[in-house]
């Protein structure tokens, strides 16, 4: 054989050599990836607290991302936690309630919405009229959820957080105080035990605001069986204006609401008759037909 047929041959051979090497390497390796692959994944479904752990450094990642790109963070669960419906989902008379508040308190119609909605849900399991209640948020808070008055009354029904902190527990502590409905729940229990001890609404109402003991309330009660007559005759379709002064507690004069002017808050429920039918002021109703 000569020189030359040796050294093609030769070379035929390192080359057949070389490409089998490079296909066993290879295919070796993605065997090793696949191995490894497989065996992450039987650590994580045997160890859910590294899943969790794996999950969390991922979409921390992805939100570092995320920001290098648009400079904003999102949060797909935004929407979930917000309070708000679309009043066109109400029923009628709810929405027209919802739509008549958001105009005369100057908030949004959807967070109204899910409050009024709220409302009528929680008023019929405690047998309260849903406008009584909707009457107390907007005279107490004007309809702000983060609301608190100078003797530590929060929320949308302005409740003594520190006196009713039991009440909260089911709903994840005393900050829940803020949350509209968890306030909106937590209100309606205070004022349903403070009506069924005073035998009456305007009773209640004044036990609520912390007059009990008082012969006069500042006007509270009024104030409120007003409103919640007005909130009454929307409901019935009734064009009612929105132009007066909003009575929200800013406006109101300055009522004790201290631990000891407010015993009737206690969670003792007295064994006594069922709650008054919730009627509207008459003198109120009269004078806005």
């Amino acid at each position: 054989m000569s020189a030359s047929k040796t050294m093609i041959s030769s070379l035929r051979r390192f080359a057949t050599a070389l490409t089998k090497g490079i296909f066993e390497i290879s295919h070796n390796s993605v065997a090793l990836i696949g191995l490894l692959v497989l065996f992450a994944a039987v650590t994580l479904v045997a160890r859910p607290e590294l899943r969790h752990i794996g999950e969390i450094q991922l979409f921390s990642w992805l939100q570092e991302r995320q920001f290098e790109v648009s400079g904003v963070v999102s949060d797909l669960l935004a929407s979930d936690r917000a309070t708000a419906s679309d009043p066109k989902q109400l029923p009628k008379q709810q929405a027209a309630v919802a739509l008549w508040l958001s105009k005369k308190y100057n908030v949004a119609p959807e967070p109204v919405s899910a409050i009024v909605s709220e409302a009528y849900n929680v008023g019929q399991r405690s047998k309260l009229d849903p406008t009584l209640i909707l009457a107390v948020v907007a005279i107490e808070s004007g309809f702000n959820p983060f609301a608190q008055s100078h003797v530590g009354a929060q929320g949308l029904m302005q409740v003594m957080t520190q006196v009713h902190s039991d009440k909260y527990q089911s709903f994840g502590g005393k900050f829940a105080a803020f949350d509209p409905l968890a306030n909106l729940r937590v209100g309606v229990k205070v004022l349903q035990d403070c009506i069924r001890m005073a035998g009456t609404i305007e009773g209640g109402l004044k036990s609520y605001v912390g007059a009990a003991n008082s012969e006069d309330d500042g006007g509270y009660t009024a104030k409120v069986m007003a409103e919640h007559a007005r909130l009454q005759l929307v409901g019935l379709g009734r064009q009612v204006p929105t132009w007066e002064a909003s009575n929200t507690a800013a406006n109101l004069p300055v009522v004790n609401k201290s631990k000891e002017a407010i015993p009737s808050h206690s969670t003792e429920t007295p064994a006594v008759t069922p709650l008054p039918e919730s009627k509207p002021d008459k003198d109120a109703v009269l004078a806005l037909k």
